[in-house]
């Protein structure tokens, strides 16, 4: 009898500590899914690994990651290579290579986390990381749906819902755990690189060396010390050696076309490889893939070396596939050159620049297109002096994306159409991606001049439920409505979204008449921070090495 009341104790203490461990895992799961869009998705994926459920946030973490790898890689695989349609052809090939990418941004991330020590800065790479594979998986099922695609005829699409929430939860995890909740990097601002010279050099024939403001040696400030170095070997007409080649349509460079340049450039190199692009109007799709880090463009200037094209959704491709150049391959820069789309307004979305390069650059380059001119994909990305023409949704994308000292000019739209600086597509509160537009000079193009009163134009709309956007210490013209903001359908996206301004001037900077929606904002010093190059792209980590002038905070 008392070995049979002692086997009682016994089986109700293991009883009692049972279940204080599964409430203690609870309590642990619940805190860690306290971010996630979709918490129960988030416990259940946690709860399916028990080692997980108990596990530290760094171990859950991977075994998120893990998860969202293998699904997908399994994703990739079930999708196929054609149709029987052309534009449902090219919605699929894109759909593969976003799988790429993303399989690729998901195993960068899993080994930032793996080490043994996760700083911050490591935390921000991966948020990047897994901001961009989420927007990946969003791009692929816009393209299908755009190219009609019947989704019910594959079996990989029903797989991406639960692929990207699982995305999202690691998501959640990282910014609980790593970030602080901001989403951002806060160290010192108001950092501003300068050009360190003064000196000016006269034109060299007419060849790239002209007027492009402050010089050192012969060559603007902005190129780096070991850039400056490869381009002093060069002479107009000689032919270049190392790692500059140029690529000019008479025949006296290395190369007559771009994309010749950019197939010879050695892959994955941690060098720069500088192409420079003589003056002349370059009718080809360039495209930089993502085994191309480095690459940097050079041209003789806005509209003397001109990459141009004229894809369109109307003629059979997806908007992700319309650009006329395109990049992925990291450290991208381009400088000093045009990039158009040519179809016009009436060929709808049609992309002159799609940018997914992590740390890439833009200076003194200038975007022209109608609909869906800038599509600022993924990844972190700058631009300075450069300018932007368009019409509806003209800067578009989600990446984190940072403007400087450039000029936004809004065209001439179709009859009855609107004009929409930008359109924003964050679809997750934990993704670190937004558009900052600081210092800018916010206008019409000539063609709009004359017609103004006939084409609103706002500053932007949401084209995604969290979709942010700010506008800071810019000039605002006169063709920006009193309301600023359009909405995109209904009440879509209003109390979910962020749209903020702050110090702005000019005729349409007014915010008395502004939207009154939950997700408005008039800011503050306090909020501008969150929106700095220095917070909102980590820029002092990156942009020093590119020599590229930037304000690292606000004035």
């Amino acid at each position: 009898m008392v070995e049979l009341m002692a086997l009682k104790q016994l089986v109700l203490i293991v009883l009692i500590f049972g279940s204080f461990c599964q409430s203690k895992g609870a309590t642990s799961v619940k805190s860690a899914c306290e971010l996630a869009p979709d918490r129960r998705f988030c416990e259940s994926s946690l709860y399916a690994n028990s080692a997980s459920s108990q596990a530290g946030p760094k171990d859950m973490s991977e075994t998120v990651i893990k998860n969202s790898i293998a699904e997908a890689t399994r994703i990739r695989q079930l999708i196929p290579s054609t149709s029987d349609d052309s534009q449902r052809s090219r919605a699929l090939q894109d759909c593969s290579q976003l799988y790429d990418l993303a399989v690729d941004h998901l195993t960068d991330g899993l080994s930032e986390l793996s080490q043994s020590s996760v700083k911050l800065r490591q935390a921000v790479d991966v948020q990047s990381f897994l901001s961009a594979a989420l927007t990946y998986q969003v791009t692929c099922l816009d393209g299908l749906k755009e190219a009609n695609v019947n989704l019910r005829s594959y079996s990989f699409p029903d797989r991406i819902s639960n692929c990207s929430r699982s995305v999202s939860t690691c998501l959640a995890l990282v910014r609980k755990y790593w970030i602080g909740g901001t989403g951002s990097v806060q160290t010192s601002v108001n950092n501003r690189r300068l050009l360190s010279d003064t000196t000016r050099v006269r034109r060299v024939d007419d060849g790239f060396l002209s007027q492009y403001g402050s010089m050192h040696n012969g060559f603007p400030s902005w190129v780096s010390r070991g850039d400056r170095r490869l381009l002093l070997q060069t002479a107009r007409g000689v032919s270049l050696t190392g790692n500059v080649v140029t690529v000019a349509q008479n025949g006296s460079g290395n190369f007559t076309t771009i994309t010749e340049a950019i197939n010879a450039a050695p892959n994955k190199s941690a060098d720069r490889f500088v192409i420079y692009v003589t003056e002349g109007v370059y009718e080809e799709y360039v495209q930089i893939p993502k085994n191309k880090y480095n690459i940097m463009l050079i041209g003789d200037g806005i509209d003397v070396t001109v990459i141009t094209g004229n894809k369109s959704v109307v003629d059979g491709w997806t908007t992700f596939n319309s650009a006329t150049l395109s990049t992925v391959g990291k450290g991208f820069i381009a400088m000093e050159l045009t990039i158009e789309n040519t179809a016009g307004a009436v060929k709808h979305q049609a992309v002159a620049l799609r940018v997914g390069a992590d740390l890439s650059v833009f200076y003194r380059c200038s975007f022209k297109g109608y609909q869906d001119t800038l599509y600022t994909h993924s990844l972190r990305q700058f631009y300075r002096e450069c300018e932007i023409y368009g019409t509806v949704d003209f800067i578009f994308g989600n990446a984190a994306v940072v403007f400087q000292d450039s000029t936004l000019l809004a065209r001439k739209p179709m009859d009855n159409q609107q004009n929409l600086f930008t359109a924003q597509g964050r679809t997750d509160p934990n993704q670190n991606t937004g558009i900052s537009i600081q210092n800018c000079n916010v206008t019409a193009a000539s063609d709009l001049v004359p017609v103004i009163s006939s084409f609103p134009t706002y500053l932007g709309r949401p084209w995604k439920e969290y979709s942010r956007t700010v506008y800071m210490q810019s000039y605002l013209d006169s063709l920006v409505q009193p309301a600023g903001w359009l909405a995109w359908s209904g009440d879509f996206a209003l109390s979910t979204l962020y749209y903020g301004e702050y110090d702005n001037n000019g005729p349409g900077a007014g915010t008395s008449e502004r939207v009154t929606w939950a997700g408005y904002h008039v800011m503050n010093s306090t909020d501008t921070q969150n929106f700095t190059v220095t917070s909102f792209i980590s820029g002092d980590s990156w942009l020093p090495a590119t020599s590229v002038t930037y304000d690292g905070g606000l004035p």
